[in-house]
């Protein structure tokens, strides 16, 4: 979909006020560079960088500041960015990941430069300075297994100069998009900034993609140009003829090109000026212009650490090595860490905030509990949607609060959802039905003038889809968010189900994720994924659980048994239960449940052990081929009348 400056400002509106997204947005003055080298103090804590000549705030933030003084940051100062990347591996236990190579941690800004500052003297350092300017390998590579450092002066030259190659040599024009196919590296953010330079919209292309979808992914956002890494050269060699029947130009952003016909744009970029752009490349740029387009499945003014994947066993020692005092996460990342084995210096380390999404409130407490009191900003938000939450108060979760401010600048309603029609439930009027405090209700946001919903690129149908009409008047227009969420009567906001995950058993609707949260309690679970399946002869769909075991406990169908009977509703409790010894993921860390709503129960297809509730025996019993076939022709089996009866009547 295509996310529009715009679109920026209202988040920056909603946590700062108007000032701080006018000055971020550079809406009133005229075109400037997106970043200028600038001089360097050192920022240490309850201090803050201030700009000599206006006075005004500048970046460093690391005390308790507000959010709208932290909006007014901007890019124009040289603060450290470090690619923090190591081994590049994904791990969840002590000693999958190699050790970072190196010497001694890298000092803080403010800490490195002042003990420079009393050996040398500024003559010396400006000289030595000067030298390793001339000296110093392009910063746009990345080198794997070591650290690399870059300040944003540095980010700022390389910019320019990319973008003069890319507005010279590939002859971009403004309102072109170009596809972005890198991994996780400071060349991304370069490479951006520079497309931004030129006006132009940058599709961010996951590296992971392969084949067909990549393809869709290029048409989708009608790129005209491919900038690669040679990291994904097989990906992009399988595709490349497609991309040269249909015109797409291909470059790589490297020094040399493993692929014949594919230019290699580094060394032109090296060579190239680092002064500021002229304003005219962005004369015709405004708020409502294309930035980026970003494929859902589906952030200034300090330092940023890199790391090409996620390690959870390093995930703390990369902290404590470079300073971090704020850290972000997404869906199931901080289970992650938490499930990693208990050490002594859990609680030592900065981490002050942490912002991100899909985190559940038991982790919540345990990630607390563990690694120390650590503010926790938890939001939510859609790559398309017209407007978000975030929770600033710590209210264990919570997605965020509403009121007044929010409601009038970005008026939204909890409706009334029927799950088995897929649809919302409209009164004798046709009008849609507000939803109770503590009930839970389909999130729509109205599409105004400041909330506008631009759509997915290439695909009207899809965009005409995500829009409801008449919601509450005869005329009006919301944007269909496709979850449900629920208010409290504090106003306190907080996320329920996907809509298309929510299934309806018995009457009744079941949130899976309510029901994950209760089954992560059980002892011998580490994870859980709750999903719904067809059962024949009944309507609706039947619970089923894929559990991964944690490590050296076994399955206890008894005791699981007697805890979901305690703790959920029966027509919430599950009736299958699969064991996994991983459950799927995607690049996000969210759950995927497609594929294991396909397979249902059949242990035919399925080879992973599988238990079935029996309400005789009062346990979850192994699942066999009898049991299957007695459910699918709808009849009892050994005897079990009363445990059928359980299925089709008692539920």
């Amino acid at each position: 979909m295509g996310f529009k400056w715009q679109s920026l400002g209202r988040f920056l509106l909603l946590l700062s006020g108007f000032r701080g997204w006018m000055e971020a947005l550079g809406i009133g003055r005229p075109p400037v560079p997106l970043l200028r080298p600038g001089k360097t103090r050192p920022v240490t804590q309850n201090q803050e960088q201030v700009d000599r000549r206006t006075g005004r705030l500048l970046g460093g933030r690391t005390d308790g500041r507000t959010d709208g003084q932290l909006a007014q940051t901007r890019l124009q100062e040289q603060v450290p960015w470090t690619d923090g990347r190591t081994d590049g591996r994904m791990d969840e236990e002590p000693g999958d990941a190699s050790r970072p190579r190196g010497d001694a941690p890298h000092p803080s800004p403010g800490q490195g430069r002042r003990r420079q500052g009393k050996k040398k003297k500024k003559k010396e350092r400006r000289k030595e300075k000067k030298k390793e300017r001339k000296t110093k390998p392009p910063q746009g590579q990345t080198r794997r297994g070591k650290d690399k450092r870059h300040t944003y002066g540095d980010v700022e030259q390389l910019s320019s100069r990319a973008a003069r190659v890319f507005s010279q040599r590939l002859g971009l024009q403004p309102g072109q998009t170009v596809a972005v196919f890198l991994p996780n590296e400071p060349t991304y953010v370069w490479t951006w900034l520079a497309l931004a330079k030129l006006g132009c919209a940058m599709a961010c292309l996951n590296y992971n993609v392969r084949g067909q979808a990549l393809l869709h992914a290029l048409a989708a956002a009608r790129a005209t140009f491919v900038l690669a890494s040679t990291e994904l050269q097989d990906a992009l060699e399988e595709v490349l003829p497609d991309l040269q029947r249909d015109g797409v130009k291909v470059f790589y952003l490297s020094s040399t090109s493993p692929t014949p016909g594919v230019e290699a744009l580094l060394p032109a970029i090296e060579t190239a000026s680092d002064e500021p752009l002229p304003g005219h490349y962005r004369a015709g740029i405004t708020a409502s212009s294309k930035a980026i387009y970003i494929y859902t499945s589906g952030t200034t003014g300090a330092t940023c650490v890199l790391r090409a994947k996620f390690s959870a066993s390093q995930f703390w020692d990369d902290c404590r090595r470079y300073n971090v005092t704020v850290i972000q996460y997404v869906g199931e990342l901080m289970r992650y860490l938490c499930n990693t084995p208990k050490r002594d210096n859990d609680q030592k380390h900065g981490v002050r905030l942490a912002v991100g999404n899909g985190l559940r409130a038991e982790v919540w407490k345990e990630f607390l509990q563990r690694f120390g009191p650590i503010s926790i900003w938890e939001f939510y938000g859609a790559t398309e949607g017209n407007a978000g939450f975030i929770n600033y108060t710590g209210k264990i979760g919570a997605v965020g609060r509403a009121n007044a401010f929010l409601k009038s600048f970005a008026p939204f309603e909890l409706i009334k959802y029927n799950v088995e029609q897929d649809e919302p439930i409209r009164d004798e009027r046709g009008f849609c039905i507000r939803v109770r405090p503590g009930e839970t209700g389909l999130l729509v946001i109205k599409i105004t003038k400041n909330t506008p919903f631009y759509g997915y690129a290439g695909d009207s149908k899809k965009t005409e889809k995500k829009i409801l009409r008449d919601v509450l008047v005869k005329g009006d227009a919301f944007f269909n968010s496709g979850d449900l969420l629920m208010m409290d009567h504090e106003k306190f906001v907080y996320f329920q189900d996907r809509v298309g995950d929510t299934f309806r058993w018995k009457g009744e609707n079941v949130a899976t994720t309510e029901v994950e949260a209760t089954l992560a309690m059980v002892n011998f679970i580490r994870e859980v994924n709750v999903y719904g399946v067809s059962v024949p002869g009944c309507e609706g769909k039947c619970g089923m659980a894929a559990i991964r075991l944690k490590p050296g406990m076994s399955f206890e169908g008894e005791n699981l048994y007697a805890f979901t009977r305690e703790t959920l509703p029966s027509y919430a409790a599950p009736r299958f239960v699969r064991i996994q010894e991983a459950l799927e993921i995607t690049g996000t860390f969210k759950q995927c449940k497609g594929n294991l709503v396909r397979e249902g129960f059949d242990p035919d297809i399925i080879k992973d052990p599988l238990f079935f509730r029996d309400e005789k025996t009062k346990s979850y019993v192994p699942m066999n081929a009898d049991i299957y076939a007695a459910i699918q022709e709808a009849k009892p089996i050994w005897g079990l009348i009363r445990h059928f009866c359980f299925l089709w009547g008692s539920l």
